[in-house]
C-alpha cells in the first residue's frame, strides 16, 4: 500500500481539476494565471518526487504507491485504484513535465478567452495524470475520455485554418477508436473471469485460467485497431496532421506529446502481457502497417510538406511506426524501446509545436518557402529548433536515440527485412528535419519575410517562451545522457509482467 502520508497520485489528478473549477467561477485574470501556473506545476513536481522515491516503494507485482478508493461500483469490479509501475512511471513523469511546459506557454499566449482556455487545459492535464496513474482499466479509459473532450473544444474554438473540419474529423476518428477500445476492454474483463477491472487481478486470473486462441485473437484485434486509431496507425491516421495543424499550440503539445501515447501505453501495459496468443496472430500485419504505412508512406508525405506545423504533425504520425514495430516484436527489448520512445517523442514533438507557433508569431506564416534567415534575428530560437530536430531524427545524446536503438535491435530478431526498411525512416527524418531548419533559419531572407519584418521587427524568444522550451530540451538531454533513469525500473516491470504471461500460452491452461 501507499506508505506516504498523502496520496500524491490523487493529488496530482485533483489539483488541476480543482483549479479549473475555481477559475471557471469567475476570478480575475491575473489571479487565474497564477493559480493555473501553480496547478500545472504541482503534478510535475509530484511526478518528479515519486520518480525519485519509486525504487524504495515498489511492491505488489512491481507497483508502488498503491491506493484503492470505493466508487459504489464494486459489484462490477470497478474501483478507483491508483499506482505506478516501471512502465507507467516514465509516462506519468512525461505527462507532468509536458503539461507544465504547455501550461506555461498557454499562460503567456494572451489567447482570446484565456481563462476558458486555461480551464480546458487544466481539465486535460488532470485527465492525463489519471490515465497513467490508474491501475483499474475502467478509470484508465475514463481519464482518457476526460482529457480528450477538451481537445475537440479547443480545436473548434481556438484552432487555426480549417478548425471546424479538423475538430469534426478528430471527433469521428477518435470516438471510433475509443469505442473499439472500450468494447475490447469489456470483452477482456468478461473473458478473464476476474470480475474486476483491476490490472493486477486481471493478470492473476488470466495466468490461472488462460484464454482460447480465438478469443485472444479477436480481442487483440479490437484493441489493436481501437488503440491504433487513437495513435494514428496507418491508414487511420488522417485526423492527426489535420488536427495538430489546426490545434492551438498548447493543446497540440499535450495531445501529440502525451495523450496520443494512451493507445501505445495500453498495448504495452495491458494487451501484450494479457493476450500473447493474439500477438502471435496479429504481429506481422501490425509490423507491415507500421513500416510500410507509417514509416515509408507517411515519411515521404512528410518530406513533401511546405507548411511547418503540418510537417511536425505528419512527422509525429510517422514516428509512431517505430513504436508499433516495437510492439509487434513482442519482446522485452521491443516493449522497453517503445516506452523510451514514447517519452522521448513526447518531449521532442511538444517542443517542435511550441517552436512552430513561436516562429509563426514572428513571420505571420507557417509556409516555409516564405521564411529564411531567421537565425540572424533569433539565434536562441534557431538553437532550440535545431536541437529539437536532431532529437527527432534520433541523434545520440538525445532521449530518442535509445528508444529507436532498442526497437531496431528487437526488430532484427523479428524480421531483418522490416528492420532494414524501418532504418530508412532515420534518413527520411533527416531529410525533412534538416531541410526545414535550413529553410526557416538559414539562407537568404525571402521577400515575404522581409515585408513582415518591415512592419514589425523580429525578436528572439522571450523569457516566457524560453522557460517551457528549456524544460523540454533539458528533459531530452537528461534521458539522452542517463537512459538508466528510466530503463532500470522499466526493464524490471516488463520482466515481471511479460515472463509470467507465458503461462497463459501453456497447453495445460484451462480455456475460458
Amino acid at each position: 500500500m501507499n506508505s506516504l502520508p498523502v496520496d500524491l497520485l490523487l493529488l496530482s489528478i485533483a489539483t488541476p481539476l480543482v483549479a479549473a473549477l475555481a477559475i471557471s467561477l469567475g476570478m480575475p485574470l491575473r489571479l487565474a494565471k497564477g493559480l493555473a501556473a501553480a496547478a500545472f506545476a504541482v503534478p510535475a513536481l509530484i511526478a518528479l518526487f515519486l520518480w525519485s522515491r519509486f525504487a524504495g516503494e515498489t511492491q505488489h507485482a512491481t507497483y508502488a504507491f498503491l491506493s484503492v478508493y470505493n466508487t459504489g461500483l464494486q459489484a462490477v469490479g470497478i474501483h478507483l485504484s491508483l499506482g505506478l509501475n516501471g512502465i507507467s512511471l516514465p509516462l506519468f513523469v512525461l505527462a507532468g513535465v509536458v503539461g507544465l511546459a504547455a501550461g506555461l506557454y498557454a499562460i503567456q499566449s494572451n489567447a482570446e478567452r484565456l481563462k476558458t482556455y486555461l480551464v480546458l487545459l487544466l481539465v486535460m492535464q488532470g485527465g492525463l495524470m489519471g490515465v497513467f496513474a490508474s491501475v483499474d482499466i475502467f478509470f484508465f479509459y475514463f481519464f482518457h475520455e476526460l482529457a480528450l473532450i477538451p481537445t475537440f473544444i479547443m480545436v473548434g474554438i481556438w484552432g487555426g485554418k480549417d478548425r471546424n473540419y479538423a475538430a469534426m474529423k478528430m471527433t469521428i476518428y477518435l470516438t471510433l477508436g475509443a469505442m473499439l477500445s472500450l468494447i475490447g476492454l469489456i470483452a477482456l474483463y468478461h473473458k478473464s473471469g476476474a470480475n474486476s477491472f483491476d490490472l493486477i487481478a486481471l493478470r492473476a486470473a488470466l495466468l490461472e485460467h488462460g484464454l482460447k486462441a480465438a478469443a485472444s485473437k479477436y480481442i487483440f484485434g479490437l484493441l489493436m485497431f481501437g488503440f491504433g486509431i487513437l495513435v494514428s496507425l496507418w491508414p487511420f491516421h488522417t485526423w492527426a496532421p489535420l488536427g495538430y495543424g489546426a490545434a492551438p499550440s498548447s493543446a497540440a503539445m499535450l495531445h501529440a506529446g502525451v495523450l496520443k501515447k494512451f493507445g501505445l501505453y495500453g498495448l504495452v501495459q495491458i494487451v501484450l502481457p494479457l493476450l500473447p496468443l493474439g500477438v502471435a496472430e496479429w504481429a506481422r500485419p501490425l509490423a507491415l502497417l507500421a513500416v510500410v504505412g507509417n514509416l515509408l508512406v507517411i515519411g515521404f508525405i512528410t518530406i513533401a510538406q511546405r507548411d511547418l506545423k503540418q510537417m511536425v504533425g505528419y512527422s509525429s504520425v510517422m514516428h509512431m511506426g517505430y513504436a508499433f514495430l516495437g510492439i509487434a516484436t513482442f519482446s522485452v527489448a521491443g516493449a522497453g524501446g517503445v516506452v523510451l520512445m514514447m517519452v522521448a517523442h513526447g518531449f521532442s514533438v511538444a517542443l517542435l509545436f511550441l517552436l512552430s507557433t513561436s516562429i509563426y508569431h514572428r513571420t505571420q506564416t507557417f509556409d516555409m518557402t516564405e521564411m529564411g534567415g531567421l537565425a540572424q534575428k533569433a539565434p536562441v530560437m534557431a538553437a532550440f529548433f535545431v536541437a529539437a530536430t536532431m532529437a527527432s531524427i534520433g541523434l545520440p545524446g538525445f532521449a530518442n536515440f535509445w528508444g529507436e536503438l532498442a526497437i531496431f535491435v528487437a526488430a532484427w530478431q523479428f524480421s531483418p527485412l522490416l528492420t532494414a526498411l524501418s532504418v530508412t525512416g532515420v534518413v527520411i527524418s533527416a531529410i525533412y528535419g534538416l531541410r526545414s531548419a535550413a529553410r526557416v533559419f538559414f539562407g537568404p531572407q525571402t521577400e515575404a519575410f522581409a515585408k513582415v519584418e518591415a512592419t514589425k521587427p523580429v525578436t528572439d524568444l522571450t523569457c516566457c517562451e524560453k522557460l517551457p522550451a528549456l524544460i523540454l530540451i533539458a528533459a531530452l538531454f537528461f534521458v539522452g545522457f542517463w537512459p538508466r533513469s528510466i530503463s532500470t525500473q522499466l526493464n524490471s516491470a516488463i520482466e515481471a509482467i511479460y515472463h509470467p504471461s507465458a503461462a497463459v500460452q501453456a497447453p495445460a491452461a484451462t480455456a475460458k
